[in-house]
């Protein structure tokens, strides 16, 4: 067995929820030469912006439904360059031809002491390749509980949800700050103005599926889901707070920061109150208005900046 040291030590999550994806993809960059890019991958890539709600019932995965070819592209923003292989829903044809392509990236990119990123290996969550055994034909998996785990080479992309999905750093080329800020922006402003393709509630829209289910329609049966949501993107504003403030963009800073703590204290709000109370679920809904309204502003003030 070829096995990288990975972990996800160092990676702040201040909810336990951080999404899977980014959580994963930052770490991948903190034991890896490109080290530099953790701390800003996450807002760079524009996942510490985006939000999808399902509304029906608050299906988790609703959180990872997008075009994930757009994978490689965002994460690109960031001065890295990646490798990324894929096979949805409907393309059998190419299974195995996108397997085995897949496999090689793997085994290419360990040998280049970097691990992988890759769908469903953590349980219908993304998680981290470390290694591979060409004589026992299986991959070291760490998953995003931490845990370890192993898989087959003839399981990728053929587990609970079967999608293959795997992304890979290749290589980097510098990018100065103001135009890394700008490119990040148009990003988010993207994302929040509804311009990426999700079938669910997207973007600054989000907000309003999500108070209107928790004034409406959230119940002991969906509690988990709740705090699923809140626990994601709460954990991922705090990057988007991060981020600007590093950077001395300090008024949106001040905004993200506001945002932050809203989706926080909702959060929180969940995890301590009864929500099959009519006064929690306000005050949770009363959070979310405030972010909503937060980032909103935030928003106004990126297209100011980008005009």
């Amino acid at each position: 067995m070829k096995k990288l040291h990975v972990t996800l030590e160092g990676i702040t999550d201040t909810t336990g929820y951080l999404f899977s994806l980014a959580k994963c993809f930052a770490a991948v960059l903190k034991n890896s030469e490109y080290k530099d890019y953790a701390e800003d991958i996450i807002a760079a890539s524009g996942f510490a912006f985006r939000m999808w709600v399902d509304g029906s019932q608050l299906c988790p995965s609703a959180t990872s439904i997008w075009d994930f070819k757009q994978q490689k592209e965002w994460f690109e923003n960031s001065g890295l360059i990646c490798e990324y292989r894929e096979r949805l829903w409907g393309e059998d044809a190419i299974e195995e031809e996108r397997r085995l392509a897949a496999i090689a990236l793997i085994r290419q990119s360990i040998d280049k002491q970097s691990a992988v990123v890759a769908w469903d290996v953590s349980g219908c969550e993304w998680g981290i390749i470390t290694g591979y055994d060409d004589t026992d034909n299986i991959f070291s998996i760490l998953k995003i509980d931490g845990s370890e785990d192993c898989l087959s080479y003839e399981k990728l992309g053929r587990l609970e949800i079967p999608i293959l999905s795997v992304l890979a750093v290749a290589g980097k080329q510098e990018k100065p700050v103001n135009q890394l800020m700008a490119d990040t922006k148009k990003l988010a402003v993207s994302h929040l103005n509804g311009m990426e393709w999700c079938e669910n509630a997207k973007g600054l829209a989000a907000y309003d599926a999500l108070v209107a289910f928790v004034k409406d329609k959230l119940t002991c049966d969906t509690a988990w889901n709740l705090e699923y949501y809140l626990g994601t993107y709460a954990a991922l504003k705090w990057y988007a707070w991060q981020f600007f403030e590093k950077y001395g963009e300090a008024e949106l800073a001040e905004k993200y920061r506001t945002v932050y703590d809203a989706w926080k204290a909702a959060f929180d709000m969940k995890c301590s109150g009864d929500v099959t109370k009519q006064g929690v679920k306000e005050q949770i809904a009363g959070r979310l208005l405030a972010a909503r309204n937060a980032e909103r502003e935030a928003v106004g003030l990126m297209e100011y900046g980008l005009e």
